[in-house]
């Protein structure tokens, strides 16, 4: 896929893993739109900013189809989440079910919600290639939808629905010649991370094989360019964790 002549679309595209991967597609060629409730306060230079909350279909359709106007939209990276922690049951009695769902409504629904507005402004491009490439959405799970520690029953249980959603929509859309696949990062060192002490990064630095360190948000932005320009990656989920797997705690 030639990305100077593509427009993509990043959610959660002002911090970590999106602004990195909004970066490298811009650094790549690509005509660049960041999706993200408000624009950062350095703003990468060719890079759009709309201020969108992914849990708004209408806003989302609206904003996706706009991107779309400058160039062919061809890549569709969705970024935007939340992180919460609570236990189904524990000292402060159940799980908050207002909670629960707001955290399916942003990591799934928001997710969703791309997926389908991206599929629609990708349906009415040209084919790419001889195979019919139209493009590509890629989808951020988490090594959490495989081994959910204590405290992520809602963040694993949405990127869980990711993942499935992901190997569902590369075969519905898969008639269009748009794949979707999905990755799943272990520990990233994000502005999320920064807050934690230098004695529990070190304690999940621990924990990572090799390298035995967090991942760096370029090292997936990275791997959304290398899926990107990879016309058979199609319908995977993929671990960018070290060869991490969690333990309950």
């Amino acid at each position: 896929m030639n990305l100077h002549e593509a427009s993509a679309v990043v959610t959660g595209g002002a911090s970590g893993l999106g602004a990195a991967t909004a970066a490298a597609l811009a650094e790549h060629g690509a005509t660049v739109t960041v999706l993200d409730l408000s624009a950062p306060e350095e703003k990468h230079s060719g890079i759009n900013y709309t201020a969108v909350d992914v849990t708004d279909a209408a806003a989302v359709r609206e904003a996706v189809l706009a991107a779309s106007e400058q160039k062919p939209l061809r890549v569709a990276v969705n970024c935007a989440g939340i992180c919460p922690s609570a236990r189904i049951f524990g000292r402060k009695g159940p799980h908050d079910p207002e909670l629960f769902s707001k955290t399916i409504n942003v990591n799934l629904m928001g997710t969703f919600h791309v997926m389908t507005a991206a599929a629609e402004a990708m349906a009415q491009a040209e084919p790419l290639d001889e195979d019919g490439q139209r493009g590509v959405i890629i989808n951020t799970a988490s090594v959490a939808a495989f081994e959910g520690q204590v405290g992520q029953a809602a963040y694993a249980a949405s990127k869980g629905a990711v993942a499935a959603l992901s190997i569902t929509g590369a075969r519905d859309l898969a008639s269009l010649g748009i794949r979707v696949n999905a990755i799943a990062p272990g520990v990233v060192a994000t502005p999320m991370m920064a807050q934690i002490t230098p004695e529990f990064r070190e304690q999940l630095e621990a924990t990572v094989p090799f390298p035995a360190r967090l991942a760096k948000p370029e090292e997936f932005a990275a791997l959304a360019v290398s899926i990107a320009e990879n016309p058979y990656i199609n319908g995977e989920t993929i671990r960018l964790d070290g060869a991490l797997r969690m333990p309950p705690r």
